[in-house]
């Protein structure tokens, strides 16, 4: 058996041992049981915990716009309903699966994505969403804002992404595109020619 087999074989018999004792730490970068064998701590990037931060911010948002969407979309009336209704569907879906994929990135990165409603609520960057019915062009204007909101965390935590992983920046951009292209789909509905 080569070195590295060795090792490797070692460190998955190690980490048997530790899921059996039934460890109650939650994992972080710190104490994260993958990283933790020596083999995937060398092969395996395992981010910060300002990466983690910057993802977990983001994600909350992301959550956040999915929620408001939907409220959004259950109770717009008036004109242009019919569009509108369906845009916003449109938007939480993005939101939604935006969500996931940095939800997603940051397991892949040894991070523990919290989307607990309680953690959403208290740590969101977006405004509470009125409830009742609301016009399309309220809702409109409400919802555009909390695009360019949850845009806004992302740009601004960007660059430190960026300059750590660059995988999850490019996550990010993705994200970013889509929904500057709905708030501007969507804004143009309120907006009057300039002159």
């Amino acid at each position: 058996m080569s070195s590295l087999a060795g090792r490797f074989v070692a460190a998955v018999a190690k980490l048997s041992i530790k899921l059996q004792e039934g460890s109650s730490q939650m994992p972080t970068s710190q104490n994260n049981p993958i990283a933790e064998i020596p083999l995937l701590r060398e092969l395996r990037f395992i981010a910060s915990d300002t990466l983690m931060d910057s993802l977990q911010s983001v994600l909350v948002d992301l959550i956040e716009l999915n929620l408001q969407g939907k409220q959004a979309h259950w109770n717009v009336v008036g004109p242009n309903f019919r569009d509108v209704h369906r845009q916003l569907d449109v938007i939480v879906s993005t939101a939604r699966d935006a969500a996931d994929g940095v939800a997603e990135r940051m397991r892949a990165v040894g991070g523990v994505p919290d989307g607990l409603s309680s953690t959403v609520v208290e740590t969101t960057g977006l405004r509470a969403y009125p409830r009742g019915e609301l016009t399309t062009r309220q809702t409109i204007d409400l919802i555009s804002e909390r695009i360019y909101t949850t845009v806004a965390n992302a740009r601004a935590v960007h660059s430190a992404v960026d300059d750590e992983d660059p995988v999850s920046a490019d996550l990010l951009n993705g994200m970013i595109a889509q929904l500057e292209q709905h708030a501007w789909l969507l804004s143009s509905e309120n907006r009057t020619p300039s002159l």
